[in-house]
């Protein structure tokens, strides 16, 4: 099982919440711009995009949420335990310094 740094989660959740406006954005505009007299199938496939709108707004106002509750209690954490969380960082950055030097 791969293991990813809380930093990758948080730039892939950031990139998924940016690429969510984007679809609700362009969704939003293709709903506005939409022709008056549609045909009964046209009609249907407005709505199913409205509704896939709808639900990108919530998909996107959960992840927030998440990330959110997230950055809460790791700021948390780190106040309840600063000198460990100091240890911690200083350890992998003498880690990831020595692996980096070695190429």
């Amino acid at each position: 099982m791969e293991t990813r740094s809380s930093e990758e989660i948080e730039q892939s959740t950031e990139k998924l919440l940016q690429d969510l406006k984007a679809v609700v954005r362009d969704g939003e505009a293709l709903l506005k711009a939409g022709v008056l007299n549609l045909s009964e199938r046209g009609r249907a496939a407005r709505e199913r995009l409205a509704a896939a709108v709808e639900t990108a707004k919530e998909t996107q106002r959960k992840l927030q949420q998440r990330a959110v509750a997230g950055a809460q209690a790791t700021d948390r954490i780190i106040r309840e335990h600063p000198y460990q969380s100091i240890g911690i960082a200083f350890g992998i950055g003498l880690l990831i310094g020595v692996l980096v030097s070695r190429k």
